[in-house]
Formats: C-alpha cells, sequence, structure tokens
C-alpha cells in the first residue's frame, strides 16, 4: 500500500490481522507506483491495496497483472469522494485555466480521466521549508491552499519504519493543493494565478 495519504487504509490493514508493507509512489500521480510493488513481493504478500488520489486513477491493470502473477488479490480505495458529472466537468476547465497561465510551479501531469478532486502542484525550490513559505504568502493574499499530506503513514507513530520511499517523501515536502472549485470565479482563478506567478521567480530550484 502507499505511505503517501493518511492512516485510514493502513488501519484498514491491521484490523484484519495483516501488516502493512508501504511501496512508493509514481511521481506524477501520487498513486501506488506497481513497479517498486513488483519489487518488494514476498512469500508473505496477501494483497496490494490501490488508492486513487486527488482525481488520478492508480494504474490498477498492471496491479492485476502483477496480482496475476503472484497469487495476490487487488483491491481498491476510492480515496475522495466521487462528484456530479457537472462538477467534474467545470473542475476540468478551472484546471486548464490555471495549467496554461501559472509558472514558477509545476502543475498537474495530464492524466486521462484525471477529475482534479484536488489541483496538486509542486513548488520547486529546497523542499518544505520553501513550499511552507509559499503557501504563507498565498494565504495571506486571500488564496485558500493547504498542504495535501503533511506527514506520509510510514513517518507516523504506529506505522513508522525504516524504508527508502523517495518519492513519498518528495511529494510530501513539495506538493501543495490549489483551489479549483467548481463554483469559483474567474477572478478568483485569477487571484490565483497572479498571487502564485508573483512568487514564481523568487524560488529557484535547488542544484
Amino acid at each position: 500500500m502507499p505511505a503517501f495519504g493518511n492512516t485510514e487504509v493502513a488501519e484498514g490493514v491491521v484490523q484484519v490481522g495483516a501488516e502493512p508493507v508501504f511501496a512508493d509512489i509514481h511521481p506524477e500521480t501520487y498513486c501506488i507506483d506497481p513497479s517498486h510493488v513488483a519489487a518488494g513481493v514476498s512469500a508473505r504478500t496477501a494483497a496490494v491495496v490501490a488508492v486513487h488520489r486527488f482525481g488520478y486513477r492508480a494504474d490498477v491493470a498492471r496491479l492485476r497483472e502483477l496480482g496475476r502473477r503472484h497469487g495476490l488479490l487487488v483491491l481498491e480505495e476510492p480515496g475522495e469522494s466521487e462528484k456530479s458529472y457537472d462538477e467534474v466537468a467545470q473542475r476540468r476547465v478551472h484546471a486548464a485555466y490555471l495549467t496554461a497561465r501559472l509558472s514558477g510551479v509545476r502543475t498537474p501531469a495530464v492524466q486521462e480521466g484525471h477529475t482534479y478532486q484536488q489541483y496538486v502542484v509542486r513548488v520547486p525550490g529546497n523542499g518544505r521549508p520553501d513550499r511552507d513559505a509559499f503557501a504563507q504568502v498565498l494565504r495571506r493574499k486571500g488564496v485558500e491552499c493547504r498542504v495535501p499530506v503533511k506527514t506520509p503513514v510510514h513517518r507516523m507513530p504506529g506505522f513508522r519504519c525504516e524504508i527508502g520511499l523517495p518519492e513519498t517523501e518528495r511529494a510530501a515536502d513539495e506538493t501543495l493543493a490549489l483551489p479549483v472549485d467548481a463554483a469559483m470565479t474567474r477572478r478568483q482563478l485569477q487571484r490565483v494565478v497572479h498571487a502564485c506567478n508573483a512568487l514564481g521567480g523568487l524560488l529557484q530550484p535547488a542544484f
């Protein structure tokens, strides 16, 4: 299962008497990476839990193929609640507007079927300090934003383990969810763009 998210899935695994084993995520979709899952399968592995994240869908087809080869169950946890067709369509329109105009942040990768439950960008620079400073300035400018995953599950009490999950760690340090609600006006979207772009030149990628 992925560690990038909340503890609910891991708690569910424990409740059925199993032990959660964490795999890394794909850096563009934030969903569990089938290649990393394949590397971690052992004789004790019983199932793989795919969590759809931010409106991206996990690569369930590859996970099911992996499951067939190793005799594993593949379970899907939907992540965020589903929205109506009209709301999803409007979110996509708003997301396209932001993607075409934002600079200084890495906008979400385009994926067929992406519902933009959250519009998650990457803030370049030196990880968490720059991302948090970026978020603070946006809030002062009236832009609601939030850190989608503050601490990966494998760093939380009760699930803490020493495992290398570099993409998970990087995503937790760099990601920021910008508003993309269906009810937003064009003026509100423009405020997001102007606030972000005014900061973009101040944060340089780390070398």
